[in-house]
């Protein structure tokens, strides 16, 4: 069976087209967000102390049924290598990745926050007569609410921000590596030879101006089209934000892995006054 490492982060950062690179590689496979951590999750909900059925499981079962769970998803693609599984509440679960599989490596695709609810924003804006089921009524309001719905703890983007930076200043944290989007798309070759160093593995030659990778089902699903699509040609394309400036000052604040202090995990991404608008 195909060994796994795994892709987390934040949203809109990178991880499709980080998806798209890397499975250019026949030995690689990797795809969007899988189900993989909720169906562990949901395992590990039925075999621990709050259900009837607790004094069934022994840690060693516990172990064999979770690592059973991504043997049998991946079954398909067990001829590959390497399986590279991508989930955001992998961050906050380094600890089960590790009793489950050892020394682990997680990618873990990081921006701006700012950029990240820009982008969001953009989606949105661009989809006018299509109301996603990211907000509800109350949250899609404005762009003030839009934000700060995302923001929120249980949030798409907060929820990831809270996962990274527990791992980030956690006893794993020399399992991750952070990309920064605006890296990766600037120098996609450059960072790919820090990323196959990281993992230990052959370097490989990418052809980063025909990279293939798709979402448009999941996307009409969610009632965001556009949300995953992935440009052929790996470019950075500098734009001004769309957010107000206030909104934009408040969420750049929040990259906290600027501060390399604390952590132990490895970091590709600009230096701070390159992230302005």
């Amino acid at each position: 069976m195909a060994g796994y490492q795994f892709i987390s982060g934040l949203p809109r950062s990178g991880s499709t087209l980080l998806a798209g690179i890397l499975r250019q590689n026949p030995l690689f496979h990797a795809g969007m967000s899988s189900p993989v951590a909720g169906l562990v999750g949901g395992c590990l909900e039925q075999m621990g102390a709050g259900s009837e059925f607790y004094t069934f499981f022994d840690q060693q079962k516990r172990k064999r049924i979770c690592t059973a769970l991504f043997d049998a998803y991946y079954q398909d693609q067990s001829a590959y290598e390497v399986i590279f599984d991508t989930n955001r509440l992998w961050t906050a679960r380094l600890h089960q990745l590790d009793a489950l599989f050892g020394e682990v490596k997680v990618i873990c695709c990081v921006r701006n926050p700012a950029w990240v609810l820009d982008s969001f924003e953009l989606i949105y804006r661009k989809n006018p007569l299509e109301y996603s089921r990211m907000y509800n009524p109350q949250t899609r309001q404005t762009v003030y609410s839009r934000c700060e719905s995302l923001m929120a703890g249980s949030g798409v983007v907060g929820s990831a921000w809270a996962s990274l930076k527990e791992a980030y200043y956690g006893e794993h944290s020399a399992r991750l590596l952070l990309i920064d989007y605006d890296i990766l798309a600037q120098y996609p070759q450059r960072t790919m030879q820090l990323l196959y160093q990281f993992l230990g593995y052959p370097a490989y030659s990418h052809d980063f101006d025909n990279v293939d990778y798709q979402a448009n089902e999941f996307d009409l699903q969610l009632g965001a089209k556009g949300l995953h699509d992935v440009k052929r040609k790996v470019a950075f394309h500098p734009r001004t934000s769309i957010l107000p400036p206030d909104l934009f000052k408040k969420y750049s604040e929040m990259a906290f892995w600027e501060d390399t202090r604390g952590t132990a995990a490895s970091l590709i991404a600009p230096k701070r006054e390159e992230r302005e608008p």
